[in-house]
């Protein structure tokens, strides 16, 4: 679960001065039933982060219908079962709404890239962007939550990735030496956008080619490349760059390890949750 800390800060920003509509009109002691219920299809996420949100304020009771990556219909399926302090639900509504929304979006397009991937070839993974998120927690978990998402690396902390900017300041051979001078143990990952610096980087060990914004015909003839040099096999081959759930089956038709794709957690669509009050206790 993503650390209730990190989820707090949501609440602090929502409310810095409490719910001065709720503190108004609401009686302090009052209790009251409410559900949370999906409006679309979909995989659900974020409930374990709801609940650790609601059970914080006011204690109040949480029952769980539907858990994490299990499959909802639109018909309105309840997903959480409220009961406490009215006046803490209404407080946390919109932040769990707000979670539970966009790791929804973000499992739910996950699952449906990897069955499409899956389909055409089993040993692809499909990931998602390497930090292209402000939300990286919640973004992260519901890339694992959706069902065979991989959170590519989380920090600049994690793995060695030697983009374009850092090759405009080091030549690609002299990069990767110092990588591997610098760490035995980090995963050392070079972003290329031709054939000639795909050749370069396998031939200095990288250990992952990330063949960036090219055509599945550019990738094809670069992994014939690797073949011919017998380089294929030492280094895992990921792709990214212009791929979308419309094209996704074209680069999986390659013999490519990975498919990693930045909108998924930078343009998914938000899931449609909503928070009923059923009445008062």
């Amino acid at each position: 679960m993503v650390p209730l800390s990190y989820l707090l800060r949501f609440i602090e920003e929502d409310a810095p001065f409490g719910d001065v509509t709720s503190e108004a009109v609401i009686p302090e002691d009052l209790n009251a039933r409410a559900i949370i219920i999906a409006k679309q299809k979909g995989v659900i996420a974020g409930v374990e982060e709801a609940k650790a949100l609601f059970e914080h304020f006011g204690g109040v009771k949480v029952e769980v219908k539907k858990r994490d990556g299990e499959l909802v219909e639109k018909g309105g399926d309840v997903i959480l079962a409220l009961e406490g302090n009215a006046r803490a639900i209404l407080l946390v509504e919109r932040t769990a709404l707000n979670v539970m929304g966009r790791m929804s979006g973000i499992a739910t397009e996950v699952r449906k890239l990897v069955e499409k991937v899956k389909s055409v070839n089993p040993k692809i993974r499909v990931a998602g962007g390497t930090r292209k998120t402000l939300l990286k927690p919640i973004d992260k978990r519901a890339l694992l939550i959706g069902g065979g998402g991989e959170t590519h690396r989380f920090s600049l902390s994690d793995a060695i990735l030697i983009k374009d900017n850092h090759l405009a300041l080091v030549p690609l051979e002299e990069a990767i030496r110092r990588a591997k001078e610098f760490s035995v143990y980090k995963v050392i990952e070079v972003e290329v956008e031709s054939l000639e610096d795909a050749l370069k980087a396998a031939r200095a060990g990288a250990d992952v080619v990330m063949l960036d914004n090219m055509k599945p015909d550019e990738i094809a003839e670069v992994i014939d490349a690797l073949r011919r040099e017998g380089l294929r096999e030492r280094v895992k081959i990921e792709v990214s760059g212009g791929i979308t759930p419309e094209n996704i089956t074209e680069y999986a038709k390659l013999d490519v390890d990975v498919i990693s794709l930045g909108y998924l957690t930078h343009s998914v669509k938000n899931f449609d949750v909503s928070l009923e009050i059923i009445g008062r206790l």
